[in-house]
């Protein structure tokens, strides 16, 4: 899609700020989800407040010359937990999680200093559009399954499977034809349009519901507005931290080393596939300019940040990327205010708890579109490989298959998520085949 506004624009106030509630939306339930799974008392403002934060510092870093969103990274979910079991307090698994973001941040400052000394042509070399074409591809279907579990569930455990699609079928239908058929606005905030109309729909059949006594039709849960106050300070997690400090020991610390530097390097190839997956978009290379070494810095440094407030590692978001490419809306400001729109809103728990109470189904139905988006994207990248080649058809396919099975591999604490399994093998097989071939001739 043409991009109505590129990188430097600044759109009027007024829409920046409707852009950025957008950019909120659709990174909203991903970056809370975060600290709700990890438990433990985690807040999920606070999160919302460190994305906030860490986004503000990767923009710096990379010169605003990056459009994208830092929210909670979930590839750090076993990290975290880690960070707990191990603990011999509460407080100290707090300063686990801080001390855990400081050490994955530095893996990609050294990476970054490395890729600032050696150039990107050896990155591109290792992962040309062969090998990061299916691999972006693999990040949206990957999410697949997250996108149409939430379709058919509500914010209320008893809501009827049927009810939750239609309320997500009406958001993914409203979403479509404002990006189709909608005027220049339209077309600019699908989202926004889509989720009302969404949650308009789910607030009509809760209402049935509950003048019919019928649960089934309960899709909202109306009770978390009750006895809600208007402002309170986010629980950060220095706050806790500080406490455990005291409790940190050196067995500890390598427990935290153990669970945190090796997922860093994974990451380290899904942020690659992410920049690139955005490149595309901007149609500007952002490992050139910026620069790789710039956007790790912002990502490594912004992690820290964002996990020293929320608990949580951050990284670069697909959702994000999704949002800039199907409204054509790439104004880097639109990102910073949506950075400062979490950190105010993480402070007033109306708009917390009002995005909060956003059914899952109507969630999922904007999923739909965004991890679509990802992998048509990778599709894309793919269509300028020869896959007539058995050795790019090899690569491809070995990802392909390696990525939508769910190839995931565990290491004691360590996990390497399907993603950064397939991208890995994928890499391997290029390498291969494309030897030989040198061989051969």
């Amino acid at each position: 899609m043409k991009l109505i506004y590129n990188v430097k624009d600044k759109p009027k106030f007024g829409q920046v700020i409707v852009f950025a509630l957008q950019q909120v939306l659709a990174i909203l339930a991903a970056t809370i989800a975060v600290p709700a799974i990890i438990g433990n008392g985690m807040s999920q403002s606070a999160a919302l407040f460190g994305a906030g934060i860490g986004t503000i510092v990767y923009l710096l870093f990379t010169k605003f010359k990056s459009p994208v969103f830092l929210g909670s990274s979930f590839a750090f979910i076993g990290s975290m937990f880690a960070a707990f079991a191990g603990a011999a307090s509460a407080a100290a698994g707090y300063a686990g999680l801080v001390i855990g973001a400081v050490m994955a941040g530095l893996v990609y400052v050294v990476i970054a200093l490395v890729v600032k000394f050696a150039g990107v042509k050896w990155i591109n070399k290792l992962m040309p559009a062969v090998v990061i074409g299916p691999t972006v591809s693999i990040i949206g279907l990957s999410l697949a399954g997250n996108a149409v579990a939430d379709l058919q569930v509500g914010k209320v455990a008893t809501a009827n499977v049927h009810v939750c699609i239609i309320c997500g079928l009406v958001t993914l239908f409203t979403v479509v034809l404002c990006s189709v058929y909608g005027k220049k606005m339209g077309k600019l905030i699908p989202f926004i349009i889509g989720i009302c109309a969404g949650y308009v729909v789910a607030s009509i059949f809760t209402v049935i519901g509950i003048a019919a006594g019928n649960d089934a039709l309960k899709v909202i849960d109306f009770s978390v507005f009750k006895g809600m106050k208007i402002f309170a300070v986010p629980d950060f997690t220095f706050v806790k931290a500080f406490q455990g400090f005291k409790d940190v020991t050196g067995t500890y610390i390598a427990t935290l080393a153990a669970a945190y530097i090796p997922v860093a390097f994974v990451v380290f190839a899904e942020h690659i596939a992410d920049h690139k997956n955005l490149s595309s978009v901007i149609e500007s290379d952002l490992l050139e300019e910026p620069g790789l070494h710039r956007t790790l810095l912002g990502d490594g440094v912004g992690s820290m940040a964002g996990a020293l407030f929320g608990g949580c590692p951050n990284t670069t978001y697909g959702e994000s990327v999704g949002c800039v490419a199907i409204t054509g809306n790439a104004s880097v400001v639109t990102i910073l205010a949506t950075a400062i729109i979490c950190l105010v809103i993480s402070f007033f728990n109306p708009f917390v708890v009002l995005l909060a109470s956003i059914p899952n189904c109507v969630m999922g139905g904007v999923c739909i579109t965004l991890y679509g988006f990802i992998a048509v994207s990778g599709l894309k990248m793919v269509q300028k490989v020869d896959l007539n080649d058995n050795a790019n058809l090899f690569t491809v396919a070995t990802i392909l298959i390696c990525g939508i099975g769910g190839l995931a591999l565990n290491f004691g604490k360590v996990t390497i998520t399907s993603v950064a399994t397939a991208l890995i093998l994928g890499i391997i097989v290029n390498l291969v085949v494309n030897k030989g071939k040198k061989s051969k001739d």
